[in-house]
């Protein structure tokens, strides 16, 4: 009751929000929760970042995260415009989607989770969001609260509202804390699971270097950086500084709100300092650079120069010193650094930084270290280099849930899946199936949507030829325009129009005799005197043919979850697989790498992220993925609406119109990974003998 009577005024936020800052308006949907993926792997990781400090920081997490779970996709959503900014730059190709976090009301964030189906919501510092928390949980999401802390200027409101924080901070599977103070105050507070895991943002890592046209306009002149000035008159503090510094010294400052750039811009005018905005540069002599863009800072603490960090000279409880420390920058702090302070304490025990009080100060401290830089930047790193390793530590102590597919109507959808069980039980009650004189192997699933099917299929005809057998492969033909069935010998040439896309690799591969055609019995007839073995593609709920033995493939990624079609993705419930002779997940690589770059990946797959965690597992760095329909006719607009270079799978390439722009075309191969034969554990030369035994037995009957 109370989020309705909430959201009119939400509803007059959200405009005010939109009027004000045309910049918050682009992907608006998201934050209510309308993402643009169509389809996602269940199963992943999502990462709550909210701003430009806790993206940097994810940029680390998510490289470990993927070493630790490869394969799983990871996606990651931030609160801010400048944190969806560095995001783009830091984790473009490394994360499988970027996307603003919804308001935190209930309907809002089921719509997400229903879309992404995470096993694991890892939220950053102390990002409390109640709705979002326990949607997680209901959905079967472990939880994380990761490098949490409490600032020293709201641990008193936070005390007061322990009454409230209590139930929410008894969530999390674990809440990892900055520090051991930290800690103590996370579990006051209610968080059961409270561990000093140390900061995060000690493991910085190295940020694209300076653009050459910057390093060149300082050209080894004395350097002051001013980094994330704040509000309300830093700015001023720090231009009145410079003002007092030899001439020659060359500043770079670096408001810390893009709606700080244009006043800074005027406050440099009105003190008749020349400068340029990076946002317009070209060499010139002016001394001052105005850095009125996003993500580009932390690569700037190259420079040799000295750094002031801002929100320190004013009340802000100040920014982040790690960054410049990796450099070895000698750091220059203002008194308040509260929302720093055990960081703050360590260091300036350490004598790696130096605080000052004005612009006065902060002017005599420049002029000192711009003589003698080395060793206060030298304790910096140092202390540092020692605090590094708390990012693995936190994603080792990560475990994943295993989430149930939340949809609305539930009911329904579970009603309707009883009439599909029923629909398939009279289907095989009324199939009258055929019994063909050479041994029939299938190899199918229980889910819908690819688990590597067709090259699963390829990898066993190219097994079996290589023994001798001449190899029948008999498929539907998903997508191919004429109807009536067809036989095509080896390497016999056929049109995608007569075949469809996925038989199109049969045929293309030269392997194997193929048949293509609804009625499997009938094209087998057409076939059988040339073959010793037939193998059904997508067969395990064919019921039309006797079949010697099936293989059923499991996705690693997701084998037992959801349920029976439309409640779920099965066709049929998990105890099917006890029809099942071998039970096969799949390892897959790319027969031919593309050569590095950033690639735009695209595919009409049953399950795309499949192929999408292919490509990052091959080293494939993405630019950006887009999703169509299984078996999507591909038009010329769309393919170049897409930026390139572009890269797919071989059966999308069979969809390509005439006179698409250049495509790589990856092509995949499969091996069995893991492998249950009649119940037990089993190899690929197990699983191969037992196909050949059936083959020689079956052929060996009918003599």
């Amino acid at each position: 009751m109370l989020l309705w009577l909430g959201f009119p005024l939400f509803a007059l936020y959200v405009a005010w929000r939109a009027v004000r800052r045309p910049d918050w308006r682009p992907h608006l949907a998201e934050r209510f929760g309308q993402l643009s993926y169509r389809q996602t792997i269940p199963g992943g990781i999502w990462l709550h970042a909210v701003s430009v400090g806790e993206v940097i920081a994810a940029a680390g997490i998510v490289r470990q995260l993927r070493l630790r779970f490869p394969g799983r996709p990871v996606y990651v959503s931030v609160g801010t415009v400048a944190g969806r900014k560095m995001a783009d730059q830091r984790l473009s190709g490394l994360a499988d989607h970027v996307f603003y976090v919804p308001f935190d009301y209930p309907w809002f964030v089921r719509r997400v989770l229903r879309r992404l189906r995470p096993a694991c919501l890892i939220v950053l510092e102390t990002e409390i969001w109640p709705n979002l928390w326990r949607e997680a949980k209901r959905f079967g999401c472990t939880l994380y609260l990761m490098n949490g802390r409490i600032a020293d200027r709201t641990v008193a409101q936070y005390r007061k509202l322990r009454w409230f924080f209590q139930p929410l901070l008894s969530l999390p599977d674990a809440v990892l804390a900055q520090s051991e103070r930290d800690r103590q105050r996370l579990a006051a507070l209610g968080a059961t699971h409270a561990i000093n895991n140390g900061n995060l943002k000690y493991d910085v890592e190295p940020p694209a270097p300076p653009a050459p046209e910057l390093v060149a306009w300082v050209g080894g002149a004395p350097l002051l950086i001013a980094a994330s000035t704040m509000p309300p008159d830093e700015e001023q503090q720090v231009i009145a500084a410079y003002q007092q510094l030899p001439p020659g010294t060359k500043m770079i400052l670096a408001p810390r709100r893009p709606e700080r750039f244009e006043l800074t811009a005027g406050l440099l005018e009105a003190a008749q300092i020349p400068f340029i905005r990076r946002s317009q540069f070209r060499p010139g002599p002016e001394p001052v650079l105005l850095l009125d863009t996003i993500g580009e800072l932390a690569g700037l603490f190259a420079l040799d120069a000295v750094v002031f960090v801002g929100g320190s000279l004013v009340n802000w409880g100040g920014h982040n010193i790690l960054e410049p420390a990796f450099f070895g920058r000698p750091i220059l702090t203002g008194p308040h650094m509260q929302n720093f302070a055990e960081m703050d304490r360590e260091f300036r025990e350490a004598g790696a930084v130096r605080v000052v009080t004005d612009a006065a100060a902060l002017a005599s401290a420049v002029r000192e270290l711009l003589r003698h830089p080395r060793e206060l930047g030298g304790k910096a790193q140092a202390l540092a280099e020692s605090k590094r390793g708390a990012t693995a530590r936190a994603v080792g102590a990560i475990r994943l849930g295993a989430p149930f597919t939340h949809r609305p109507l539930a009911w329904l959808w579970w009603t309707l899946s009883l009439l599909w069980r029923a629909g398939l039980a009279l289907d095989r009650w009324r199939a009258r199936p055929v019994r063909l004189p050479r041994a029939v192997i299938s190899v199918g699933g229980i889910a819908m949507g690819g688990v590597g099917k067709t090259p699963f299929v390829l990898w066993l005809a190219a097994q079996l030829r290589q023994s001798g057998y001449r190899v029948g492969i008999l498929t539907r033909g998903y997508g191919r325009r004429n109807r009536e069935p067809v036989a095509f010998a080896p390497g016999a040439p056929a049109s995608v129009e007569m075949t469809g896309d996925e038989a199109q690799l049969f045929v293309r591969s030269g392997l194997a005799h193929v048949g293509i055609g609804r009625d499997r019995a009938r094209t087998a007839r057409m076939m059988a005197d040339q073959v010793d073995v037939f193998l059904l593609d997508d067969g395990f709920q064919h019921w039309a043919l006797c079949r010697d033995f099936d293989i059923v493939l499991l996705d690693p990624l997701d084998p037992f979850s959801g349920g029976v079609f439309p409640a779920g993705y099965f066709r049929e419930a998990p105890p099917a697989l006890s029809r099942a002779g071998a039970v096969v997940t799949l390892r897959k690589q790319a027969r031919n790498p593309p050569p590095p770059g950033r690639y735009t990946a695209f595919c009409g797959l049953g399950n795309p992220g499949s192929f999408f965690a292919t490509l990052r597992e091959c080293g494939v760095e993405l630019a950006g993925v887009r999703t169509f329909p299984d078996h999507h006719r591909y038009q010329l607009a769309e393919l170049r609406s897409m930026p390139g270079p572009l890269i797919t799978t071989a059966k999308d390439a069979a969809n390509l119109p005439p006179g698409s722009p250049a495509v790589w075309v990856l092509e995949l191969e499969t091996q069995p990974d893991e492998i249950s034969l009649d119940g037990q554990p089993a190899t690929p030369e197990q699983l191969l003998a037992h196909i050949r035994r059936l083959i020689d037995s079956k052929s060996s009957s009918n003599r």
